[in-house]
């Protein structure tokens, strides 16, 4: 009697927690339609018609099959790399306990649940769905193959975080192949991240991940660098020798000429995941001279702010830091932590701004020590409440006439280069001679190695210091010194030398 009901007026607006998915590709398990639902919710029953490619999913709560059906309805999620369609159901709740055919669903149902509340002890639970879940732990194996773009460890972090929380990841070469063992805080998270990333690109055409569950139950990570890290614990060493520039600064996040779009509006193109996909983290097409691929896995989660650890307390400032991170985005908020000195937060413009600092400052020797920078799980920076003592260390820089990136067309787009020990100078005024520039740097610490004008320009000139860390130094103390009569110096790290 309900299925005639649901034939006659079918009303789409009224939210019900039943959702009727459409056009569901043959092959596809439960599991799979489960698990577009699970990123919203405890989903809490499950009707396939299989004949028909549709299903019923019914979720815990009208609020979450809401959610669902609003970030579905402008992305449209894939199963099996094809388009199905969600809308509310007419029903209002689903009975499926005398129904026929319906065990393997249920199955799977129970297993998805019983992993999602942490009980692992369900190793038949999706046997029915062809042994999908043989009670699985939370360690994933990667293999990445046909690896065209180099394959960043911030990148992957980025890509499985929108899955639930990374705990650890280590990356390794093994018979030629470039793998990845990666932990999460839930086994659930592992098996939906699995279910949904498996067999598809970072970029289009390439760089194609192959996951499976890892034998492993935990991961043991020595150092924090960039081939493994432990992102709940800071304090980790950084480990042998300096960290390897060619994988940090060879992706296609940092392709010079690379030209970002904060991406908010709707996706140019079909997202290839059937996964919550919200403007935040819209696909980040990538437009640059190396890269003609777009991402196609929507990797960047909409987080701004940066965790930077393992900075000298004694000579950090929020200054210092909106300063050196500006070169590469721009810096709204900074804070240095009141109790730990040594641990700031970088809230930048938008979140492939926070990505091009990582590739390019993580690592990087600032005052005598390895700077560590990686996405933060924090989404903005509180600033302090009346009375609430700060000493100053938290600062607000939204509206500073600094930011470098506020016109679109600037051409400081095109002008971002690694920290290097040749620095680029412009807005030199007339009055000023080659000593007074070499003075003015020597007077901060630097040892000048070389300096040329630009032949055609006078304003502009370049200067080359003893190491890149005084480089460094000398920009975040030089950048826009004022020589009076509002002529200030500007100050960008070069690719060229002298």
């Amino acid at each position: 009697n309900e299925k005639k009901k649901s034939k006659g007026n079918r009303s789409p607006c009224s939210p019900s927690r039943v959702l009727h998915i459409r056009q569901i590709p043959s092959g596809v398990t439960g599991a799979e339609v489960v698990s577009l639902g699970l990123p919203f919710g405890k989903v809490t029953n499950l009707l396939m018609l299989r004949g028909k490619g549709q299903a019923f999913l019914e979720m815990a709560s009208v609020d979450a099959a809401v959610s669902m059906v609003n970030y579905y309805t402008p992305a449209t999620p894939h199963l099996h790399n094809q388009p199905v369609y969600v809308q509310y159901s007419n029903y209002k709740e689903l009975r499926t306990d005398n129904q026929h055919n319906q065990a393997r669903p249920q199955a799977a149902l129970q297993g998805v649940n019983a992993v999602q509340h942490g009980n692992l002890g369900i190793t038949s639970a999706l046997a029915a769905e062809g042994g999908v879940l043989p009670s699985h732990g939370s360690v994933l194996r990667i293999v990445v193959e046909n690896v065209f773009y180099p394959v960043t460890l911030d990148m992957l972090y980025q890509i499985f975080s929108k899955f639930g929380f990374v705990l650890k990841i280590v990356m390794f070469h093994k018979n030629n192949q470039f793998q990845a063992l990666l932990q999460y805080a839930d086994a659930t998270n592992a098996y939906y991240a699995k279910v949904s990333l498996d067999g598809h690109s970072i970029y289009i055409g390439c760089c194609t991940l192959r996951i499976d569950f890892s034998k492993l139950t935990n991961l043991t990570v020595k150092y924090n660098n960039d081939k493994s890290r432990d992102f709940t614990r800071i304090d980790l060493p950084f480990g042998d020798g300096q960290r390897t520039m060619e994988t940090s600064l060879s992706t296609p996040f940092a392709t010079q000429n690379t030209i970002f779009p904060s991406y908010t509006g709707p996706p140019g193109f079909a997202p290839a995941l059937g996964f919550p996909q919200g403007a935040a983290l819209g696909p980040l097409a990538v437009t640059t001279s190396a890269a003609p691929g777009h991402m196609t896995i929507p990797g960047v989660p909409g987080n701004s702010v940066l965790l930077v650890s393992n900075l000298n307390p004694e000579a950090i400032t929020p200054y210092g830091l909106f300063i050196l991170f500006g070169v590469y985005g721009d810096v709204h908020r900074v804070k240095i932590m009141f109790k730990k000195r040594g641990i700031a937060l970088v809230q930048m413009a938008d979140a492939t701004q926070a990505q091009l600092a990582i590739n390019y400052l993580n690592g990087q020797r600032l005052y005598g020590r390895v700077m560590h920078a990686t996405l933060s799980k924090y989404q903005t920076i509180q600033l302090p409440r009346e009375g609430q003592e700060d000493k100053g260390l938290t600062k607000d820089y939204s509206n500073s006439p600094l930011h470098r990136f506020k016109n679109p067309c600037s051409k400081n787009f095109q002008n971002i280069f690694p920290p290097s020990a040749t620095l680029h100078l412009s807005n030199i005024p007339p009055s000023v001679t080659v000593d007074d520039l070499k003075n003015l740097f020597t007077s901060k610490g630097s040892t000048v190695k070389g300096f040329k004008f630009f032949q055609k320009d006078c304003k502009m000139a370049l200067i080359q210091l003893g190491s890149v860390e005084e480089a460094v130094h000398a920009l975040i103390e030089l950048h826009n010194h004022d020589f009076g009569e509002n002529q200030h110096l500007r100050v960008s790290f070069s690719k060229s030398t002298i």
